[in-house]
């Protein structure tokens, strides 16, 4: 069955969303064939007085942004009913990109930054205009996917909007529960009499809300059995909260709150960028509309926020991943004072790589000068020494549901997309540590012998007399380099062979086809006894892929990465603490020997049995021999 209007069509099985006052369907330009969204008013909305009814055109009328949905036209139905005409959104809303499994436990990192930027950027111009939407929620923030992937956030649903300025209230009631603001949450929710007006900072609330959930996967605020279910816990976890925290959960019935002052561990945004969101969070969260942070606060700090180039870390010695949000103007000393307040290694301690060369760094230079980076090509942080904080293994949150199959099954489906995100996490860092620590054994320490070399004036007589001091060091150095560079080698073949992310994606690709069954079973209701016992089997299935995937996680990704932890423990005790090397390095007479071979391109001769020492310079591996021309002299060549 299908409905019109004079320019657009459309099937009344199309439907895209629902509320108390309208039907938004998918339809199509009659001439063209260009998708778009109509926003059909059903009996009820009529029943609001006209200013009411105008307020959404007359709103969209007068709004024009990127991120905010644009009106195309306002047309009729035969009836009479008026019809919204607007820019259709393919990529569905951020509520359906977060119930999606793999966003469980929210959003990656690069895909939030979007999201942030393109609320901040639509409210913003709402703002400008002296309008406050009043119903900020997920289900309310529209995705439009471009022709590169990229998405484009944007506010819609303005039937709740209103103009009002910054010293101005209002006392109606609008909004969606769970975000709704504790003072408008009273009235409208525990229907407690009030007449207390609202300003333009109650959409303040919802977008903290909004992006928690965005970036958690979950809501901030949980009383036991959830926010409709315990409304009173709720509304006292929403009013009591400390200053500071930015969660409130109750996990028993009648116990106490958690509070949370950062974002679980099991969200996907990283240290630097939830660094810088907690206090923006905590500031809007605030019932006190007296304590709230101002609309000009809250562009201020996202602004700040949004303008920050984010640099991909990885700490050798601590096998941990990082990402350092600065502005592109700020020095070189400033990143460094952050990496430190990070990873908790001092500045005078760090050393930084890039594609295995040495990064050169002045405290002046600024940050754009720095090479840029991704995650899977961070620069590598070395330290003068092993950290001794041992490496966490990422959490992994255990969230099972038995209420119904159904919602099991979903919950699966995102716990087994975490894992894979883990899996693939340790995939990654083994390969950075095994990198890293290839670059490191065989430029860092050899390039540091051969720069150090300047520094002391002795003689070649003196370098006789102190001769075998030092030979036997350079030889125990060069074995104990030489087999950690074997045992680094087997260890990278074994990670090449690997297979262990692929095996993990199998099990989700069987867990989701599970998930997908059991959703066709409850849109069915009762099953047959056929299909009921097929879904039994499949529930055992279930259980099989679930033991198998937690097993393939911990014997395997995980049991092989504890397995290099220590391995690169060992290399960094042996690499950074050498006593041979310690030695050798402060061992004026070792530094003046090895700047003679340096600087001099002739036969020159000094007392050395038959010997060899690597050096990097400009980062080619060359091998400097000393072949033996008699009992005490040799010739330098190059092979």
């Amino acid at each position: 069955m299908t409905a019109s209007t004079v320019n657009y069509l459309w099937s009344i099985q199309d439907v895209l969303g629902q509320g108390a006052t309208a039907c938004v369907y998918k339809a199509r330009n009659k001439k063209t064939g260009e998708q778009v969204a109509v926003k059909v008013f059903n009996a009820a909305s009529y029943s609001r007085s006209y200013e009411v009814q105008m307020r959404e055109f007359e709103m969209l009328r007068k709004l024009n942004h990127n991120n905010i949905v644009l009106l195309y036209a306002v047309e009729e139905l035969a009836s009479k009913q008026k019809v919204l005409v607007m820019e259709y959104c393919s990529g569905g809303s951020l509520l359906s990109l977060l119930e999606e499994p793999e966003n469980a436990f929210g959003l990656p990192e690069t895909e939030f930054r979007i999201v942030l930027q393109c609320v901040v950027q639509g409210m913003n111009h709402l703002r400008e205009n002296g309008v406050v939407h009043r119903d900020i929620k997920p289900g309310n923030i529209m995705r439009q996917v471009g022709d590169d992937g990229r998405s484009v956030y944007k506010l819609t649903d303005f039937g709740a909007a209103r103009e009002l300025n910054d010293e101005e209230k209002f006392l109606s009631i609008y909004g969606t529960e769970e975000y709704l603001h504790p003072d408008m949450y009273e009235r409208a929710v525990l229907r407690k009499p009030q007449q207390k007006g609202y300003g333009v900072t109650v959409d303040l609330w919802s977008i903290g809300v909004t992006f928690y959930h965005a970036a958690a996967g979950s809501l901030p605020f949980r009383p036991y059995g959830g926010p409709r279910k315990n409304k009173s816990t709720m509304y006292n976890i929403t009013t009591k909260k400390p200053v500071g925290s930015i969660a409130g959960i109750q996990r028993d019935e009648d116990g106490p709150i958690d509070w949370g002052y950062n974002f679980p561990h099991s969200c996907q945004l990283s240290q630097g960028l939830s660094g810088q969101l907690v206090p923006v969070l905590a500031g809007i969260l605030e019932a006190d509309q007296e304590r709230c942070w101002s609309f000009d606060q809250f562009f201020m700090a996202t602004t700040d926020i949004l303008k920050r180039e984010p640099i991909h870390l990885f700490s050798l010695m601590q096998a941990t991943a990082s990402c350092i949000y600065i502005h592109h103007h700020n020095t070189v000393s400033m990143f460094l004072e952050e990496v430190a307040s990070q990873t908790g290694m001092a500045v005078e301690s760090q050393q930084l790589l890039y594609l295995g060369h040495e990064l050169p760094l002045e405290g002046n230079m600024k940050v754009v000068n720095l090479p840029p980076t991704s995650a899977a090509q961070p620069l590598l942080l070395l330290g003068l020494g092993p950290d001794t904080n041992p490496a966490e293994i990422p959490a992994i949150p255990s969230r099972f549901d038995v209420m119904a199959d159904y919602r099991f099954s979903k919950v699966m489906v995102g716990v087994v997309h975490q894992f894979v995100r883990t899996v693939r996490t340790l995939h990654a860092q083994r390969e950075l540590l095994l990198q890293g620590y290839y670059s490191y054994m065989y430029k860092t320490h050899c390039y540091t012998a051969s720069y150090c070399i300047f520094l002391a004036p002795l003689t070649p007589l003196q370098i006789r007399e102190h001769l075998p001091m030092y030979v036997g060091g350079v030889q125990q150095f060069q074995n104990e380099l030489e087999h950690l560079l074997i045992e680094q080698a087997k260890l990278a073949e074994s990670l090449a062979n690997d297979k262990s992310h692929q095996k993990m994606k199998m099990l989700l690709e069987k867990i989701s086809a599970i998930h997908q069954m059991y959703r066709k079973d409850r849109q069915t209701g009762k099953l047959g006894y056929n299909d009921e016992q097929i879904h039994k089997f499949e529930k055992i299935h279930l259980s099989t892929c679930m033991k198998r995937m937690k097993t393939l996680f911990r014997e395997d990704s995980v049991k092989r990465y504890k397995e290099l932890l220590a391995t690169s423990s060992t290399w960094s005790r042996s690499v950074c603490r050498n006593p041979a090397l310690t030695t050798l390095l402060k061992e004026p007479h070792v530094l003046w020997f090895f700047k003679l071979i340096y600087t001099d391109s002739g036969n020159q001769s000094v007392s050395l049995t038959q010997r060899h020492f690597h050096y990097v310079c400009n980062g080619h591996l060359n091998k400097v021999g000393f072949k033996a021309r008699g009992t005490n002299t040799i010739s330098l060549f190059t092979l």
